[in-house]
């Protein structure tokens, strides 16, 4: 069973009942941390020793935030600035996060039809979230497409929060317990539905 660290930031979690909805079901399942970025850090100054070990003891490494300015929260860029330092998470000595899997749970408050070429936004979320890809990359995990829940804004019913919440713990069990061809999970471009892992893949 692989361990699974979820970095949660959102600045006024109060507020965004998917994301309080989530944080809450994924607090009582086996091999998951969840690790609140404001609540720890609220004056910014992030341990990086500690979130460095905490890396380090997981194997999947989730940030959970809402997309803000087609990015993430600043706290989200102040963690990767400070954490992924040279000679820990890249360069020819840093190799603390080869082989991990990488992936973001991201909430936004326009819908999925906005988030087109022909949409209001112009871009979809693979093309705004390319700079962590890169990064990851760059730090040797293994980068998966975002668990994104769009709409926000326009209002989610309790059935939606649920089925949302009800995906993402089934996300984050089927990872955790190696359920899924990971390659193939790769060329999605949502995790929001995983695909059957196939008998006798590894």
């Amino acid at each position: 069973m692989k361990k699974v660290l979820i970095n949660f930031a959102h600045p006024v979690k109060s507020r965004s009942k998917i994301n309080k909805a989530l944080c809450d079901a994924v607090k009582g399942i086996e091999g998951v941390t969840l690790n609140d970025l404001y609540a720890n850090y609220p004056d910014f100054m992030i341990d990086t020793e500690r979130e460095q070990r905490l890396c380090e003891e997981h194997d999947i490494i989730i940030f959970q935030h809402p997309l803000y300015w087609y990015s993430t929260p600043a706290i989200v860029k102040e963690w990767f600035d400070l954490v992924l330092e040279h000679g820990w998470a890249y360069g020819s000595m840093g190799k603390a996060l080869h082989g991990k899997l990488f992936f973001q749970c991201i909430s936004t408050g326009a819908d999925s039809s906005s988030y087109q070429p022909a949409g209001y936004n112009e871009y979809t979320l693979k093309q705004l979230l390319a700079p962590v890809k890169a990064t990851a990359k760059l730090c040797g995990l293994v980068w998966l497409p975002p668990f994104a829940i769009t709409g926000v804004h326009q209002g989610l019913s309790a059935d939606k929060i649920e089925n949302h919440v009800n995906r993402y713990k089934h996300t984050i069990i089927t990872l955790r317990d190696s359920l899924v061809d990971v390659h193939e999970l790769s060329q999605q471009d949502e995790l929001n539905v995983l695909p059957t892992k196939k008998e006798g893949a590894k």
